[in-house]
């Protein structure tokens, strides 16, 4: 059934607001479907001289045939923009009339502009963290505009292809202060994937006619995630350090292994995340602080034990938390004292243990890659998948048991 859009222009005065020469101000009215908007016309007439039923200035007078003609053209452009709108397919409101009457919506918008929009509008969508990395590629991108092209801005409309391949180009030959070297592959990606999210945000909201990452393909390289073996876990736990930040370090870190809870979602962790489980044993159940998605985890004995250890320890009792907290930075560059001293050759860092917890603790005995991931709290199982491909003592047992049920099937009856 085809619908109607029923369309209005009403002009009228604010009476209620006279000037001491007995001037009000004239107003145009737009109603779309019943909705209506109101523009203030920078006119005035003389409340005596209005005609409402006419929506006109009374008399034949200069005044009144400059304001009616002025009213004429008014009325002719927002019919005019009214029909602009409809052949372009547009959905009509009369805000959006108004927009286009006061020129507003073909304002030229920028890269900044959707920095932000993009902050404002994600700051209470987005952890902490991940606005964080999204600044950082702003900046950088700011640093390649500066040395590409001399300024400190550009507009959406001149972004193309050629702009993205040369903000890559840029990325792989840069080296920030903190890096030891260049960005790595992945790492530009990650910035080149920030900017196309920005750019996606700002076509959607038509600021930009065209998606210039169409013909882009990102170039992720494929990279085995690290874990702990169980020998070296073996030699982490039994490391008794002098130093108590080490020692409490390597009880975070432990904990995590026996948990696979990230760093930022143990400090927030209290005695009310402990709850009672089906099971009838103690369970953590909280949200994660990068998603938003909750989880719940049986404890098992290793990460119950450390809950018990600093159940009265000054730090905790301080601040409520379960486990003492540290702030990140330090906590993985005290990670590398205890690498040297368990004779680690791996790159330990925190995010080591939950990787850990999925393939070491978890997966290599037995427990079911569908049970992990919702232990991990992941969102899609194929992140999950990740962890299993690099499990050799799994596929090894898994092969032996093939072996195994191939030779029986082989014997004679």
């Amino acid at each position: 059934m085809r619908s109607t859009t029923t369309f209005s222009i009403l002009f009228w005065i604010y009476t209620q607001r006279v000037d001491k020469n007995n001037q009000c101000k004239i107003y145009v009215r737009i109603t779309v479907n019943g909705k209506k908007v109101n523009i203030s016309l920078k006119q005035k007439v003389n409340i005596d001289s209005w005609d409402s039923k006419r929506q006109r200035a009374k008399g034949n007078g200069q005044k009144a045939r400059e304001v009616n003609f002025y009213l004429d053209e008014v009325k002719s452009e927002i019919v005019n923009y009214y029909r602009d709108l409809k052949a372009e397919s547009r959905v009509i409101t009369p805000q959006l009339i108004k927009l286009r009457f006061l020129g507003e919506d073909k304002r030229i918008y920028s890269l900044k502009d959707i920095f932000d929009y993009h902050n404002e509008t994600m700051a209470e969508k987005l952890c902490a963290k991940t606005l964080c990395h999204y600044r950082t590629s702003q900046k950088y991108i700011l640093r390649f505009l500066s040395k590409k092209f001399k300024s400190e801005d550009r507009y959406l409309q001149d972004l193309d292809y050629s702009f993205v391949l040369s903000f890559e180009s840029f990325l792989r030959a840069y080296q920030p202060n903190h890096y030891q070297g260049k960005i790595g592959n992945n790492a530009v990606m990650k910035h080149i994937q920030r900017l196309r999210k920005m750019i996606t945000l700002a076509y959607h909201m038509e600021w930009i006619g065209r998606d210039p990452f169409v013909k882009f393909k990102p170039k992720l390289e494929k990279r085995e995630r690290e874990f702990l073996t169980e020998a070296e876990l073996e030699r982490v736990k039994k490391l008794s350090p002098s130093i108590e930040r080490l020692s409490v370090v390597k009880d975070l870190f432990v904990f995590s292994c026996y948990t696979g809870i990230s760093y930022g979602d143990i400090i927030k962790l209290n005695r009310n995340s402990i709850v009672l489980g089906i099971d009838g044993g103690n369970w953590i159940m909280a949200n994660r602080k990068k998603t938003g998605t909750p989880f719940k985890i049986p404890l098992l004995p290793e990460a119950e034990s450390l809950i018990v250890k600093y159940e009265r320890h000054p730090r905790t009792k301080f601040s409520g938390g379960l486990l003492p907290s540290i702030s990140n930075q330090r906590l993985n560059s005290y990670l590398k004292e205890i690498a040297d001293l368990c004779e680690i050759k791996k790159n330990l860092t925190f995010h080591m243990a939950r990787h850990t917890f999925a393939t070491t603790v978890t997966l290599s005995n037995g427990v079911p890659i569908e049970t992990v991931s919702k232990l991990l709290g992941h969102t899609k199982l194929a992140t999950t998948q990740i962890y299993a491909r690099v499990i050799e003592k799994k596929v090894s047992e898994d092969m032996s048991v093939l072996k195994m049920k191939l030779n029986n099937n082989k014997k004679p009856n």
